[in-house]
Order: C-alpha cells, then sequence, then structure tokens
C-alpha cells in the first residue's frame, strides 16, 4: 500500500531561520514536504519551473527584490503554484494590494505555526486564506460597497509601487539601495519620495516612515 502522496512547498525567504523554522514545522506534517528553497525570487522563478511545487510560501523582502516582483512575473500563468504571502509587513497596508497582485493568501509572520499550516492547507484547497481580521475588514468593504481596507488615513490612495517605496524607507533604506531593489534610478526613488509626501502632506523622510507606523486614529 502506498503512503497519501505530500503536497510539495517551496520557501522563498532571505532569512535562514525563517526558512528553518518552516521547514521544520512541515516536516513533522503528514500531507506536506518541502521541495526547495530560495532566498531570491529569480532563483525562486527557476525552481518553480523545475520543481513543480504545488504552493509557494513567499517573503516580501528578497535578497534580488522583493515578492512583488515574483508575482508579477508569474501572474497570469494558469501552470504557476498558488503564492501564500508570509511578512512582517503590515497586513492592513498590504494584504489587499498583493491579493490584487495575484498572492492567494497573506499572513504576517507572527502568525502561530498552526495558523500559517491551516492557511497553506486552505490555499491548497483552492481558497484564500487571510487572518479573520483581514477577512472581516474585506466581507465590509464588499458589503458596502466603497471605502478603503486600508486602515491608515491617505495610503489607500497610494500605488503598489509607492507604498513598496514606503516600506523600504521603513525599514531604513537609502535612496540608492531602493533604487536597486526595485530596478529604477536614484532620481526615479526621488521622485516617488516627493509624490509621497505630497499625497501625505508631509515634509521629511521620518514622516513618511510615521505615517507607516502610527497607529489608527
Amino acid at each position: 500500500m502506498t503512503g497519501k502522496i505530500k503536497r510539495r512547498v517551496l520557501l522563498v525567504d532571505d532569512h535562514p531561520l525563517t526558512r528553518k523554522g518552516l521547514s521544520e514545522a512541515i516536516v513533522g506534517e503528514a500531507d506536506l514536504e518541502v521541495c526547495g528553497e530560495a532566498e531570491e525570487w529569480r532563483t525562486a522563478c527557476a525552481l518553480m519551473e523545475s520543481l513543480r511545487p504545488d504552493i509557494v510560501m513567499l517573503d516580501l523582502n528578497l535578497k534580488d527584490g522583493n515578492g512583488w516582483d515574483l508575482l508579477k512575473h508569474v501572474g497570469g500563468d494558469p501552470a504557476a503554484p498558488p503564492v501564500l504571502v508570509l511578512s512582517v509587513c503590515d497586513e492592513d497596508v498590504f494584504a489587499a494590494r498583493l491579493l490584487r497582485a495575484g498572492a492567494k493568501g497573506y499572513l504576517m509572520k507572527d502568525a502561530p505555526i498552526a495558523k500559517v499550516l491551516e492557511a497553506v492547507r486552505k490555499v491548497l484547497a483552492g481558497h484564500i486564506a487571510v487572518s479573520d481580521a483581514v477577512a472581516s475588514r474585506l466581507i465590509q468593504f464588499v458589503a458596502n460597497g466603497s471605502g478603503k481596507t486600508d486602515r491608515y488615513s491617505g495610503l489607500g490612495e497610494l500605488s503598489d509601487r509607492e507604498v513598496q517605496v514606503l516600506d523600504y524607507l521603513r525599514q531604513g533604506m537609502g535612496n540608492r539601495e531602493i533604487a536597486e531593489r526595485l530596478g529604477v534610478s536614484d532620481k526615479t526613488i526621488g521622485t516617488y519620495k516627493s509624490r509621497l509626501m505630497e499625497k501625505l502632506g508631509v515634509r521629511t523622510t521620518p514622516a513618511l516612515v510615521a505615517r507607516l507606523q502610527s497607529s489608527p486614529g
């Protein structure tokens, strides 16, 4: 008698300890196994093609860019595996955007491992996986037919790229490092910062970061 077929998971995260923790959690599951790991989105794309995983667990911040790049690369490919994003980035700001970009789930990295494994199985079953709090807000958004899913005033008006730049600023990156991550010029990042300051009504980079880190009023 053959054993139960295990669903294959590709881990994409630039932190070795995070990958190790997820791998150790998955290895004890009867229905799941880790088939590969990557710390760059380009490597992840190559592994997705060669290993054919059933699901990708993806961090947003990677060594050669970010998870948005991977989602953009595989977008529209019916053969691409579903992607579950695990991130430290605030779900209130990022979850809905990443779902629109093609992710099938979004959880914060501080979620209990039982919730993470539950989300993996939910995505594998063809469903969307988010926290209860995000699910409630998305339902309210649909029910009301208007409003914003972002709890922070003004952030709902930003483009996805502007939110990426803002998050990199939150991480303490300078213009040059952000430009390298996004594959654009320093001047372009300067333009994004100017737009962000105008849209959010602030005049300095620390004030921009404070808008992303502030609690809702």
